[in-house]
């Protein structure tokens, strides 16, 4: 699927929250995205799901308990097996006593190990949404969280703080595990199309979905840096639920406030990854809704500025990188459109694909920089890591 967590070793501590129903899928994930997985149970976390099952998931014998042959310091020492110790699902009484140092679980007991090592820490809380804003237990979480302990929100629903998805968990697992080459960069992201009103009801749009723009920056954060998300929620297609985790979003619509909010997200940002279909024209719009049927209609299209070349004018010296999108040609007519891009806004490099890929699962693009173009092909998270890749290098 992709290479987010490719050969990273991930011990997978689960803990007695209803949320263990979900340790299989999240361990068919970690390993879908390159992981090998072991699991470690608690006594309440076997109540709910059979060891059976997540053996079945990982592929490996599940710890139940510490024996002899000290499972703790084989699988999270500091020559133990594991690169990271994923605590997923987490519940109060798990978080509480890691902080305490409390070593009654092999789960505790393993985090205890990992601390003490130097093996990174990822929790996953899960727990009723009291529980969750308990001072003891938010205190906890603040203790871990300045011992390094990354922490993946839950999502608060029906009084439930449940567990995250598994798209953020196997993403801050690879923020805390990998390596990470954009850390403490601030990245700028453009993602979706943007969408021009006509009238009260009716729009001027594309059929981009912003999956690519999404991928990108989710494989910059699991890279290490913090990234702002501009894009427009409510268009954000099928399968997108809510704002996602790994950046800061800002939601716009228009490709006016698009340029408007990337313009004011750069101030602080590194680099700035323009990965929407920004709409090209825009037009007059209509106080109420047009009555259909009647007459025919003429719309003036004006041009947009281009954001790119705002952005440049407003940021001399920021790192660019667009993406440029065509119909009709061959790859060689591709490259040369993006290097009129690339040269016009002094771009670091751009990402060219035809157009045919809007919406699809999968991808084709082509790394056009000065001195050379590469092709990419295969899914928009692995474009993803392609393109935080070739940031990093531009800054090494």
């Amino acid at each position: 699927m992709s290479d987010l967590l490719a050969d990273t070793n991930v011990a997978l501590g689960v803990s007695g929250s209803i949320a263990a129903v979900k340790v299989v899928e999240l361990a068919h994930e970690l390993r879908r995205h390159g992981a090998s997985v072991r699991a470690v149970m608690t006594d309440a976390a076997t109540s709910i799901i059979h060891p059976w099952a997540v053996e079945f998931a990982t592929e490996h014998d599940v710890v139940t308990e510490i024996t002899g042959r000290v499972e703790h310091v084989e699988l999270c020492g500091r020559d133990g097996w594991a690169d990271v110790l994923l605590l997923a699902p987490a519940t109060a009484n798990t978080v509480g006593k890691v902080a305490a140092a409390v070593d009654d679980t092999p789960v505790t007991t393993c985090a205890t190990t990992a601390l003490g090592a130097g093996v990174p820490v990822v929790c996953a809380p899960a727990m009723h949404e009291p529980m969750y804003d308990h001072p003891g237990v938010l205190d906890a979480i603040d203790r871990v969280e300045s011992w390094g302990v990354d922490f993946v929100d839950p999502r608060i629903e029906e009084g439930k703080a449940k567990i995250a998805t598994e798209d953020a968990i196997v993403t801050g697992v690879a923020r805390a595990a990998g390596d990470r080459p954009l850390d403490g960069r601030h990245v700028v992201v453009t993602a979706g199309a943007t969408s021009e009103a006509v009238d009260t009801v009716r729009v001027l749009t594309n059929r981009a979905s912003g999956r690519t723009g999404r991928a990108i920056a989710r494989a910059l954060s699991a890279r290490g840096a913090d990234v702002t998300l501009l894009h427009d929620a409510s268009a954000a297609g099928e399968g997108v639920d809510g704002d996602p985790p790994w950046a800061d979003v800002v939601d716009v619509e228009s490709a006016a406030e698009m340029t408007e909010a990337a313009v004011a997200a750069c101030v602080d940002a590194d680099a700035l990854v323009s990965a929407a279909a920004i709409s090209d024209y825009t037009v007059e719009r209509v106080g109420e809704k047009i009555r259909s049927g009647e007459e025919s209609l003429t719309l003036d299209l004006t041009p947009t500025p281009k954001l790119l070349d705002t952005v440049r004018e407003a940021f001399p010296d920021l790192t660019l990188v667009g993406f440029k999108a065509e119909s009709e040609g061959d790859d060689d007519a591709l490259v040369e459109r993006a290097r009129e891009t690339l040269d016009r806004a002094g771009l670091a490099f751009v990402v060219a694909n035809d157009a045919d890929v809007m919406g699809a699962e999968e991808t084709r693009a082509l790394i056009v920089r000065r001195d050379g173009a590469d092709e990419y092909a295969g899914s928009k998270l692995g474009l993803g890591l392609r393109v935080a890749a070739e940031i990093a290098g531009v800054w090494e």
